[in-house]
């Protein structure tokens, strides 16, 4: 069967006979290419595939310890969404720069943007992706989404991951994906590429583009349930600024952080800043560090009153200690002088005893 649905042409195989063996009914997208014919079953895979406890990084050393201080579980799927202009790309392009910089192979498919700008776009925050291709170990598959059907996208990602044999792969943007197919196509199509993947040990990465306005917390294309961690990076408007937020939805299995971080992109990857921890709300940007600013401000005023009153109390004990020793000698003096009395007193009684001792003897004697 060749179907043509929105102008895009697909091949299906249907078996309707198979005498004497047991065998799938269903239609099955075919590819037909300078390889020869391939046939991708939609039943091959199922809820049946190994699991790891190993991690692989992010490529942002932040978000490791937001994640348990790992990163992500080898073989998870990892969704990043967000609206245009948070930064989506550039966490997809740290993933795949750190998966290479550890000598691991990622598959890099763009819906979006060439190779070339993608690697151009990731320069201008230091990623130096050309040195991963020129390696063998980044690859690059880019082709707009019309082009093909879902059916045929699905079968060329399964022959380019079999042919390459990464241990990552990133899919920017899967929304993309959303000219080509229904809603229900579009769901029925990733989860089987990700129970691929899964089955692969092959941690995959995708970036969902959300449109303004529209619940955060939903994914366009409705795969935020087949996702192990979901990134949710947004921007935040505050005294005429948009800054960038990005917080962890969920991420299965482990025990990650529930912070807003605010993060940059800087000439040296991104950056997520420290954990505003005063009073109030979330700060960003400018109200951020003028809220610091006020915060060590109150802290130094603080310190000062506090300094202040800690020196008169040191001033007041030390009077209080000068007045005591002058208690204590005078005290002294008196134990002294009352010791002195007392031996001078005895002594007279004994010498007074004495003396009347004599006169009564020399009294009798006469």
């Amino acid at each position: 069967d060749h179907r043509v649905v929105n102008q895009i042409a697909t091949r299906r195989l249907r078996v309707v006979k198979y005498r004497g063996s047991n065998h799938g009914t269903n239609e099955y997208p075919t590819l037909i290419d300078e390889d020869g014919l391939s046939v991708l079953p939609i039943s091959s895979l199922g809820l049946k595939y190994p699991v790891s406890k190993d991690f692989i990084p992010t490529g942002i050393d932040r978000l490791d310890t937001m994640l348990n201080g790992k990163g992500y579980y080898k073989g998870s799927s990892v969704l990043a969404s967000g609206t245009a202009g948070t930064g989506k790309s550039s966490i997809a392009a740290s993933f795949a720069d750190r998966t290479c910089r550890d000598g691991r192979r990622c598959l890099y498919f763009s819906f979006e943007e060439s190779p070339e700008q993608v690697m151009r776009n990731m320069g201008s925050i230091g990623l130096d992706l050309m040195q991963w291709v020129r390696s063998g170990m980044l690859r690059f598959e880019a082709a707009r989404p019309t082009v093909h059907g879902l059916e045929n996208h699905l079968v060329n990602l399964h022959k380019l991951v079999n042919q390459f044999n990464p241990e990552a792969v990133v899919i920017d943007p899967v929304t993309n994906l959303t000219g080509v197919g229904d809603y229900a196509e579009i769901r029925t199509m990733l989860t089987r590429l990700i129970d691929f993947l899964k089955n692969r040990q092959i941690t995959s990465l995708f970036t969902s583009l959300s449109e303004a306005g529209t619940a955060q917390e939903q994914s366009e294309v409705g795969i935020s349930s087949l996702m192990d961690t979901w990134l949710l990076v947004r921007a935040v408007e505050s005294a005429n600024e948009r800054n960038r937020i990005l917080y962890v939805l969920k991420s299965r299995g482990m025990a990650h952080s529930n912070q807003m971080r605010e993060f940059l992109l800087t000439d040296n990857g991104i950056r997520l800043l420290d954990v505003y921890v005063g009073p109030g709300t979330v700060l960003t940007g400018s109200a951020r560090l003028a809220q610091e600013s006020k915060d060590r401000e109150a802290e130094l005023a603080q310190a000062q009153v506090a300094g202040r009153r800690e020196r008169e109390l040191e001033q007041e004990q030390a009077a209080l200690q000068s007045q005591l020793c002058a208690i204590q000698d005078k005290l002294k003096g008196i134990s002294e002088e009352l010791s002195t009395v007392r031996v001078q007193e005895a002594d007279r009684l004994s010498t007074t005893s004495g003396e009347r001792r004599k006169m009564s003897a020399l009294r009798k004697a006469d």
